[in-house]
């Protein structure tokens, strides 16, 4: 018995409600639709279907059989999809959105890169600090950075955000470095609106601290966030993605390092794993390579 037919005959039959209307539906005999039936359900070892002449009806065993072989289909239709897709080139537009620092920082520099491996690959790269609506907005893919994912879209985990409390040098020299939360209180800091406005979020053993802090200036906006810190505006919490090279080089220094300000999770985005493009499929996975591991690229 070819047992994927079979259980494609039970779920048509299901769906119609009718064993004539099913055979005619899947283009073969009556008496053929009900030969798979006695063969999957001996297969099963239950019966999944009470029949009459006048009516079908779902046992308990065929209740709980039905979800699990409309998965065994879906599963199916999956791996056909996929294998079909070895021999091809991937091309298309992908719509793309992510914040405006992660797509600069780190994001446009990985799409360049990705082009260069498939030139037929086309990007419409859209940054927001907000949460696109993806369907509404005929998004492909978001990039974004939480710990809170939205139950009805399907994540990817690409890498993990670790942030560092810092400082310009400058401003330490002037104002002095504090070495104690009570005293890092009383310092000017600058805030990201989205993230948590007029306090700072950190990690103590295993347990989330949000400390209030004297707010001089709140942003939206990671990249103005930096650029305020550089600047010598006060003291922030900016993510290691986008001032790697700032610490690196000295235009920033990091303020109570035994702080450590919460950590955040960076997820490939999608509406559904069926029928994805090609294009789409690959880049996930690219992503998923070039920014994955226990460190990202930027931490290493």
């Amino acid at each position: 018995m070819d047992r994927l037919v079979a259980t494609r005959v039970f779920v048509s039959v299901v769906e119609h409600g009718s064993l004539t209307q099913a055979a005619e539906h899947l283009d073969m005999s009556t008496a053929m639709v009900s030969r798979y039936l006695a063969a999957i359900e001996a297969w099963l070892g239950t019966r999944l279907l009470h029949r009459t002449t006048r009516r079908i009806s779902l046992t308990e065993a065929g209740q709980a059989a039905l979800a699990g072989c409309r998965q065994l289909l879906d599963l199916a239709e999956d791996v056909k999809h996929q294998a079909g897709e070895v021999t091809r080139v991937p091309s298309g537009r992908l719509r793309i959105t992510s914040s405006a620092s992660f797509a600069e920082a780190q994001l446009a520099p990985a799409l360049v890169e990705f082009q260069q491996r498939h030139p037929q690959v086309d990007f419409s790269l859209v940054t927001a600090e907000r949460s696109v609506d993806l369907a509404a907005e005929r998004i492909d893919l978001a990039v974004r950075i939480t710990n809170t994912l939205e139950p009805t879209l399907i994540a990817r985990p690409l890498a993990t955000c670790r942030s560092v409390l810092c400082a310009a040098p400058a401003y330490l020299r002037a104002h002095g470095e504090p070495r104690t939360v009570q005293a890092l209180q009383s310092h000017p800091c600058i805030t990201h609106a989205i993230v948590g406005a007029a306090q700072f979020r950190f990690r103590r053993r295993r347990q989330l601290i949000e400390l209030p802090v004297n707010e001089r200036l709140s942003t939206n906006d990671t990249g103005v966030l930096r650029r305020a810190v550089i600047e010598g505006g006060g003291i922030g919490i900016l993510p290691t993605y986008l001032v790697g090279e700032d610490l690196k080089r000295g235009r920033l220094a990091r303020v109570l390092p035994t702080l450590e300000p919460e950590t955040l999770g960076i997820h490939a985005i999608f509406l559904s794993r069926q029928h994805q493009p090609l294009a789409l499929r690959l880049l996930v996975g690219f992503l998923a390579e070039r920014f994955g591991g226990k460190l990202p690229p930027w931490d290493r």
